[in-house]
């Protein structure tokens, strides 16, 4: 994958494929709730004619390889590579088109308690606890583009949701931060809700009761600095990768008493790789 090839690929594809949908669209245009923040009303535009976005509540805009460094705070060689591999699996990047075959379009048809037996296998899979999942966790009926889907759903501050099954990772509705309120004086802080769900599996018992922060996209974490100066404590749980430890340092940088955990499944990618592989206390 070359900047060319990128910079060609359709933006609202990319955005549908990542989990994000207009929210109004024309020929000529679509409309999304910006993935970089929360907000109820879409003020992130992308031009199908150009395939250019523009932020406005950030004045910033750009081609597909800035919104991905952007969004996965890569860097323009990551980004290639995240393009390319995306292309060769199960994104199946479109190039972009000038037409109507680009549109995309999504309902909700259902949203209820998590049983589906499909999605608890996922789960197990991933060696979640289904007691602790079917506390945090919905199941959702939607359609994209007149196709059904069903997936594990988990709501944010917003009303939208984080949805996961077996081969597709993404969101519905509203894109935001989700902070579970314990009355506690310590944050746990985690990059999705799948590793919050792998830190009680590990042991519900010592941290379901401290607050929770699951940035749903590390995009937002310089919107949820201000938030973390109610806390006395602050625990990271971010991925060991490059964009999560850039995450975890900025934190630590503005708050000195925030701790990286990282280091308690150093050697695993994240929280559910580290529960998957082996059966250990996270201290």
């Amino acid at each position: 994958m070359n900047c060319e090839k990128a910079r060609n690929i359709s933006i609202v594809q990319a955005l549908g494929k990542l989990g994000y949908f207009p929210q109004r669209e024309t020929k000529k245009e679509a409309w999304f709730l910006s993935p970089f923040r929360s907000e109820t009303q879409a003020s992130f535009k992308v031009s199908k004619s150009k395939n250019k976005w523009y932020d406005f509540g950030i004045g910033k805009g750009g081609n597909t390889i800035d919104l991905i460094v952007r969004l996965k705070n890569y860097s323009v060689k990551e980004t290639l590579l995240f393009l390319s591999a995306s292309t060769n699996n199960s994104f199946s990047f479109q190039q972009h088109q000038n037409n109507d075959e680009s549109k995309t379009s999504y309902s909700i048809k259902k949203v209820k308690s998590l049983d589906n037996p499909a999605l608890l296998n996922y789960l197990e899979i991933r060696k979640i606890n289904l007691i602790v999942a079917k506390k945090y966790c919905q199941e959702v009926y939607y359609k994209i583009n007149n196709k059904s889907y069903f997936a594990i759903a988990f709501e944010n501050d917003l009303g939208g949701f984080e949805i996961r099954n077996k081969y597709f990772k993404g969101g519905l509705k509203s894109k935001a931060t989700t902070h579970l309120k314990n009355e506690s004086n310590v944050l746990l802080v985690f990059e999705g809700f799948i590793d919050f769900l792998s830190l009680l599996t590990l042991n519900e018992e010592k941290f379901q009761k401290f607050d929770h922060l699951i940035l749903n996209s590390l995009s937002f974490v310089d919107s949820k600095l201000k938030l973390l100066t109610n806390y006395k404590e602050i625990e990271l749980y971010l991925d060991n990768d490059k964009a999560g430890k850039k995450a975890s340092k900025k934190i630590q940088k503005k708050f000195n008493f925030s701790k990286d955990k990282s280091q308690s499944y150093s050697g695993y990618k994240d929280l559910n790789e580290f529960l998957k592989d082996k059966d250990k206390k996270v201290y």
